[in-house]
């Protein structure tokens, strides 16, 4: 209540100050209150424009009390003194809602009240007042902009009768009635489209409660801050950072471009298809090729809001030609996104020119969409290109903008890295895979001693392909050495070296070495390697587990370098680990390797394998060991079948480690297929070790193989008597082939040479050369062993 000056003992408040206005601007009455304000009394103002009572630009404020129903003018008093008054308007309609004038009420601007009423009014956030059952009381400018009403449409009427009925709508009215209840204020967000508008926006309001005098709560205030850019600029910053540890997670090119496709999706497209040139997938240098000739790509990844991605017009893994004039091609050739829409020639020229793509459309109820296609660019390499569709509706119909693109961009260009990064690594596993290929056995000969089944499976891990390797080796004597080995390492070095090892076992092999001497010899041959200024790099190490098997004899001889020892399943079912000293690793160097003999009846599978069988599934050496004796118990069909029942219960789906698994059952000879002779150091007993070998032979049926046989044991025979002595040993075996064996008690290992015109001697070993397929000589407990071996007769 203001008290104007020169009234005594009268209080006048702003409704006192009336005036009424007709439609042509002109003053048809005027209160006592107006009267008193101003000091014009009704007679000196009726019948005059009310403009000449306003103090400067009269047009402007009319505009504005007509616009906003309020504003604050400066009035010419009678006295002539300039005040300023809060003027507010009310228009007055006639019986059928014709306008007849104005209502104008003033009121003493004092404090800024007026001032005050236009920042509510004129205020850039979208500002409401409702009562405590959410009617409407006051609405400004912007709310009524945003909302595309008139103030005079809201006043009075129920929220929920304005609002629609939407998630954020309803959020809305439980937070003004949570102000209400509570009188503390409130803080809400919301993600919506504005009625008059097309885009959808991020709207920031602030509740608070309107008190009385007395404290009470008469209403509720809010104003609505648009944060669209702030709320889109964190959606961009938490989907880049969502990509720095969602994207590229494996070292495979598929898996990396599908993690790309899932993360946008629905988060930035409603679609996404990623494209790669087929030399990206074999690990090789891409090449995109001529820009003006039509580009062939192919699909490997594709997502979609929609189960089945039915928007998808090219399968999985097949190859598609886009011409030079279409978004993906034309940003493979710029290095640029292309953003385009539905409606555009470009886009719609390459649609209608796909018979798939346009058979899409059709099917689409709406296909009106906005399309990205970024290039998948990474370290100057273009790889590939990424499409964006967003289809637009009524609901969304909002278009990729530049933001879009520079957000997909930056997408595209991590996926790019990340997809570079297993494009290299498939190229230095496909090498180091197929070098490790090309060094184990391709396809190992049938052997007497064993029958053998083997499986070699490399990893799947970042490190690389490892240095595994297995082989079976045929001996003297029917025998066969089985190997396996571990290279410490991965890639393409831990391969070379297994190279190197296995080409060596092979060389001492030959010498026929022992399980333990062979080792040691291999031990050393890893120091030199380590040594050695090959540039290689690096200490060497590798486990190593060397087994004989005659089957003769039917024992095993076994030593080991570290290597974890063999399971053996007996005839009878049951499955033992062997009790095999471990040794040390090869490289070590100075430390002993110890063989151990077992007897080996006929029918037992040997397992020999690598670490990476039984520590995988997270499982510690002797729980692998288990599972590995219990699938090897399993019913199995045969020897193939047992080494997929062991792979499938040991490994996971990608296997950390290499894995190499070695199984052989055993081959027995029986006593029918063996001749042997003890023989004395005696000259004399040259013949008839001759004739019990012819006379062996008869029994076997090998006639024709006698007259080769018998100068083969003369030589042998006598060469031991002259040079070995007792204890001396005749030995013949028929198996695929005959063999002729002659132990003696020297050490020493003859070798061939050429006899001189007169010398008496020094032709048995190069006639046993000539008539014999293989010959050679391997040590022995007490001495050596020569051998002669040659082909049976084809007829037998």
């Amino acid at each position: 209540m203001a008290t104007l000056p020169g009234d005594t003992g009268h209080a006048t408040t702003a409704e006192d100050a009336m005036a009424l206005v007709d439609e042509r601007g002109v003053v048809t009455g005027w209160s006592e209150g107006a009267r008193l304000l101003t000091g014009y009394t009704a007679e000196e103002v009726t019948g005059r424009p009310v403009s000449e009572l306003v103090h400067g630009d009269t047009e402007a404020a009319g505009r504005e009390l007509c616009t906003s129903g309020g504003t604050v003018v400066a009035v010419r008093r009678r006295d002539g003194r300039r005040t300023e008054l809060a003027l507010r308007v009310c228009p007055l309609l006639g019986g059928n809602g014709e306008r007849r004038g104005y209502v104008v009420t003033a009121t003493l601007d004092e404090g800024g009240q007026a001032l005050g009423e236009l920042a509510f009014r004129q205020s850039s956030m979208a500002m409401s007042i409702l009562d405590t059952d959410q009617r409407y009381l006051r609405v400004n400018e912007t709310a009524c902009r945003v909302m595309g009403r008139t103030e005079a449409e809201f006043l009075g009427r129920h929220f929920p009768d304005i609002a629609e009925n939407e998630e954020h709508s309803r959020g809305f009215l439980r937070h003004l009635r949570k102000v209400v209840r509570t009188g503390r204020a409130v803080h809400y967000e919301s993600w919506t489209r504005a009625p008059t508008g097309a885009r959808t926006h991020a709207w920031n309001t602030e509740m608070w409660p309107l008190r009385g005098p007395s404290g009470q709560v008469l209403g509720v205030a809010l104003a609505a801050f648009d944060s669209s850019e702030q709320y889109w600029a964190r959606q961009r910053l938490a989907l880049l950072n969502k990509a720095a540890t969602s994207i590229g997670t494996r070292l495979d090119v598929i898996h990396t471009a599908q993690e790309l496709a899932e993360l946008v999706v629905p988060r930035l497209a409603d679609f996404v298809s990623v494209d790669l040139l087929d030399s990206v997938l074999q690990g090789e240098e891409p090449t995109v090729g001529p820009v003006d000739t039509d580009l062939e790509l192919r699909r490997v990844a594709h997502h979609s809001r929609t189960s089945g991605v039915p928007e998808a017009a090219i399968a999985l893994g097949a190859a598609d030609v886009y011409p030079p004039a279409s978004p993906p091609a034309r940003a493979l050739a710029t290095g640029d996104p292309v953003l385009t829409r539905t409606g555009e020639p470009d886009l719609d020229g390459w649609l209608g020119r796909h018979g798939d793509r346009s058979a899409k459309l059709r099917e689409a109820r709406d296909h009106d969409f906005s399309l990205m296609a970024v290039p998948l660019v990474a370290r100057g390499t273009t790889l590939g290109v990424a499409v964006f569709v967003r289809l637009l509706t009524e609901r969304s119909p909002d278009p990729f903008d530049h933001d879009d693109v520079s957000l997909a961009r930056e997408l595209a260009s991590r996926a790019a890295v990340s997809v570079d990064n297993a494009r290299r690594y498939t190229r230095e596993r496909t090498t180091a895979l197929a070098l490790q290929r090309s060094l184990l056995p391709r396809a190992m000969a049938d052997q007497a001693a064993v029958e053998f089944a083997s499986r070699y499976l490399p990893a799947h891990s970042k490190a690389g392909v490892g240095g595994d390797w297995f082989d079976v080796i045929p001996l003297s004597g029917t025998r066969v050495a089985l190997v396996v080995g571990d290279v410490v390492g991965h890639g393409i070095h831990a391969s070379v070296t297994m190279g190197r090892l296995r080409t060596a076992v092979w060389t001492l092999a030959d010498v026929d070495l022992p399980p333990d001497e062979l080792l040691t010899h291999l031990d050393d041959l890893v120091g030199h390697l380590s040594g050695d200024d090959s540039g290689v790099g690096g200490e060497l190490g590798a486990t190593c587990l060397y087994a004989v098997y005659d089957p003769v004899a039917r024992r095993c001889a076994i030593a080991s370098a570290g290597h974890p020892p063999p399971a053996v399943l007996f005839p009878d079912g049951t499955v033992e680990v062997l009790g095999v000293a471990a040794g040390p690793l090869l490289g070590v160097g100075g430390l002993p390797f110890e063989s151990t003999e077992v007897d080996m009846p006929e029918g037992a599978v040997l397992a020999l394998y690598t670490d990476g069988l039984v520590e995988a599934r997270d499982l510690d050496v002797d729980e692998g060991t288990a599972v590995l004796c219990t699938a090897l118990a399993a019913p199995a069909g045969d020897l193939e079948d047992a080494c997929d029942n062991v792979l499938k219960a040991l490994l996971p789906e990608r296997p950390a480690d290499d894995v190499a698994l070695l199984l052989a059952r055993t081959r027995a000879l029986d006593t029918g297929q063996v001749a042997v002779w003890d023989l004395p150091a005696d000259p004399a007993v040259v013949a008839a070790a001759r004739q019990h070998a012819t006379e062996r032979l008869t029994e076997w049926g090998l006639d024709e193989a006698a007259f080769v046989t018998e100068l083969v044991v003369s030589e042998l025979v006598t060469n031991a008597i002259r040079y070995g002595g007792a204890p001396i040993q005749l030995r013949l075996i028929r198996d695929r082939t005959l063999i002729c064996e002659v132990s003696d008690a020297s050490s020493t290992s003859p070798h061939l040479r050429r006899a001189r015109t007169y010398d008496e001697g020094g032709r048995g070993l190069l006639l046993v050369a000539q008539l014999t397929d293989r010959w050679g000589t391997r040590p022995t407990g007490t001495g050596k062993t020569i051998w002669a071996e040659q082909t049976l007769p084809t007829a037998l």
